[in-house]
């Protein structure tokens, strides 16, 4: 595409704000044209901070406009589905959050759905451009370790987002380990055949309204002959903690850190070291790279590096991850 890629950000709330600004103030190639929210005084005021013109509270506006190139979905799980719909349609390119959808079903009638239109679609798996994580599929990929033959992924969120949130989240295998599900299949470059998962209330008993857990733990194997297994836990008050790593034959990579500075205090009482508040801190330069990656892709007719196929991949062993925790067997992945 020539010129500026005009984008248009549909959901304001802390995610989809930050890809605003991101899109608005520090990619030269992109032009944010129009916010939308379902709160007027949201639109209103996003569109005042960052000094776009055009704000709405229907998101038709923004799909039925012949101006804007591309949007970008950071809204409810429950609407993916029917915005990526409705974008395609219209010829948009999408950029949208994770997953992208609540249903297996749905994901597969979205990939064919991009296919047939042709239009370009990134899933928001931003670990993929961590700086950490990309380092680590390179040392991978040049046979650092030798052949990938375990995975582990630890994803724990200092405290669980109300009960709003969770009740249109499509539970903990959904919305929290499917990052870590992406992540496994694209760290050992291979499919996971079949899962066993089991789950927990151990803090937040409202979840059990929605039968959703707050500490989860999913047990993969890989088509490779692989394993691993990956940990999801809403209660680590101590703060963000993302981990990974890799075992492999001849060798292992251990991916992130609790520190959030380089720095550890001495004194009197022992030492001790800061640790990461929150996914903003911990991602600010991942999701600011995806974004770029997005853009750059519509700018040279590249294909991005996670695809809507890449997302359904994970949104199905999500689905087979949530159906063994209640069957409690192993479940094949589909």
């Amino acid at each position: 595409m020539q010129g500026d890629i005009r984008c248009a950000a549909i959901g304001l709330g802390r995610l989809g704000y930050w890809h605003a600004e991101n899109l608005h103030t520090k990619i030269k190639s992109a032009k944010l044209v129009k916010v939308a929210s379902s709160r007027a005084e949201t639109a209103e005021r996003a569109a005042r901070e960052l000094g776009v013109e055009a704000w709405t509270t229907n998101p038709d506006d923004v799909f039925t406009d012949p101006d804007i190139d591309a949007v970008i979905l950071s809204t409810p799980t429950d609407t993916h589905a029917r915005f990526l719909k409705t974008a395609a349609l219209h010829g948009k390119h999408i950029f949208v959050e994770k997953p992208i959808a609540k249903s297996v079903e749905e994901g597969r009638e979205l990939v064919r759905l991009v296919e047939e239109t042709g239009i370009t679609c990134q899933v928001g798996f931003m670990r993929r451009f961590d700086p950490a994580y990309a380092e680590a599929k390179k040392r991978i990929n040049a046979g650092d370790i030798g052949r990938p033959i375990y995975f582990k992924g630890v994803s724990r969120d200092p405290v669980s987002p109300p009960e709003a949130y969770i009740k249109h989240s499509g539970g903990i295998f959904l919305d929290l380990a499917v990052h870590d599900f992406d992540m496994a299949r694209y760290l050992m470059g291979s499919e996971v055949r079949s899962v066993r998962s089991m789950g927990s209330i151990q803090l937040h008993a409202f979840m059990g309204e929605y039968g959703d857990v707050d500490q989860a733990l999913t047990y993969l194997n890989f088509e490779s002959g692989a394993a691993g297994d990956v940990e999801s836990s809403r209660n680590a008050g101590y703060g963000y903690d993302i981990r990974g790593e890799v075992v492999g034959t001849e060798g292992t990579l251990q991916i992130g850190s609790l520190r959030h500075h380089d720095l550890r205090i001495l004194g009197p009482k022992g030492s001790s070291h800061d640790i990461i508040p929150e996914f903003a801190t911990k991602f600010k330069d991942a999701f600011l790279l995806e974004m770029t990656h997005f853009i750059d892709c519509l700018r040279h007719g590249q294909k991005p590096s996670c695809t809507a196929i890449d997302g359904l991949r994970a949104l199905e062993i999500a689905q087979a991850a949530a159906d063994a925790f209640l069957s409690k067997e192993e479940t094949r992945v589909l």
